[in-house]
């Protein structure tokens, strides 16, 4: 069974999804869930973290549901530091495969913020970003981590 669990932040009403002991999903929306559990108040409280600029590293227990390729790519981009950026053609090179897959890998990922696709730009800079808000939430993501190489 699912619970969920939102938080209002700088950012929007997120809301995550617990299955089974992992994370599985954010997603924005303005309908608040109160389901509780152990892990669901500590992602909350990590995302409050990270909403007042105290945490800079999510340590929740994650669990991308979808193709080996879309886990890959979730993984690599986990792995980029908070305020830092790659380009959907650094993570293609790491994974050996093409950068539309890569981007279109991206646009996938069922955890947004947590694992940050926001980093992730087009070679020639900003590109679009499926959270709510699109694009003007990616920027406010990046400013608000202070990332460098931002261009806007």
């Amino acid at each position: 069974m699912a619970l969920r669990r939102s938080i209002k932040t700088q950012f929007g009403v997120l809301t995550v999804t617990e299955e089974a002991g992992a994370i599985t999903r954010l997603s924005w929306g303005d309908a608040l869930r109160q389901d509780s559990s152990d892990l669901l108040e500590d992602a909350v409280r990590q995302l409050a973290g990270f909403d007042t600029g105290a945490l800079t590293e999510f340590t929740l227990p994650l669990r991308v549901e979808g193709s080996d390729f879309l886990v890959a790519v979730c993984d690599a981009i986990f792995a980029i530091p908070f305020g830092e950026t790659r380009t959907y053609g650094d993570i293609a090179k790491e994974l050996n495969a093409p950068a539309q897959a890569v981007g279109q890998a991206c646009g996938q990922n069922p955890i947004p913020v947590i694992i940050p696709c926001h980093r992730v730009m087009g070679a020639k800079g900003l590109t679009g970003y499926s959270g709510a808000g699109g694009v003007e939430t990616k920027i406010a993501l990046l400013r608000h981590e202070g990332a460098a190489g931002l261009l806007i």
